[in-house]
């Protein structure tokens, strides 16, 4: 008795090539690479952290007052809150421009203000401190800034791909991609 729906070959079945893919919507905002382990890490430990804190706030409120209970659950939730923006950092991409969202500041560039993305070899940040290393960029050109230089929107250094040139070799690449398919729509 064949169960059809317990193998990967009902996929092939049906010939559906120029159909695109249910969750292949490309006006929503996408990051074109998964987060680095350095990334992760960060986020984790800083969720283990708030665990902590919870803990903490449950026998303050339950021992004592229930002010510094609330003050220390309002902390908690201030250290999820944190690591959950910090997962949301990086290069992101849809139909309407490239977007680069920081841990305090997001920036949005639209495809016709987009001159052009390369990939260059420059001193930069390494995991987002001061000190600078040589590596490389993938940088953003802006028409409406022509006198500034390029914004850098992914570096080898970065949390997402220190120690993983071929994960920045493949998201450079992918972001390209983007900026040569719908700069020019």
């Amino acid at each position: 008795m064949p169960l059809p729906f317990l193998t990967a070959d009902r996929a092939f079945d049906e010939v559906t090539d120029d159909l695109p893919l249910p969750f292949d919507d490309r006006d929503r905002w996408r990051r074109p690479y998964r987060p680095g382990p350095w990334r992760v890490a960060m986020a984790a430990l800083l969720l283990l952290l708030a665990s902590y804190v919870l803990f903490a706030a449950v026998i303050i409120a339950v021992a004592g007052t229930l002010g510094a209970g609330a003050i220390c659950f309002g902390v908690a939730l201030l250290v999820i809150g944190c690591a959950l923006r910090l997962l949301r950092v990086g290069a992101w991409v849809s139909t309407y421009g490239l977007r680069q969202v920081r841990f305090f500041r997001t920036r949005t560039a639209p495809w016709v203000q987009v001159v052009e993305t390369r990939t260059v070899q420059q001193p930069v940040r390494w995991l987002g401190l001061p000190r600078t290393v040589q590596g490389q960029a993938l940088v953003l050109v802006r028409r409406d800034r022509p006198g500034d230089e390029p914004t850098p929107m992914l570096t080898t250094h970065s949390a997402d791909f220190l120690g993983r040139p071929a994960a920045f070799d493949r998201a450079a690449d992918g972001i390209e991609v983007w900026a040569d398919e719908y700069r020019h729509a």
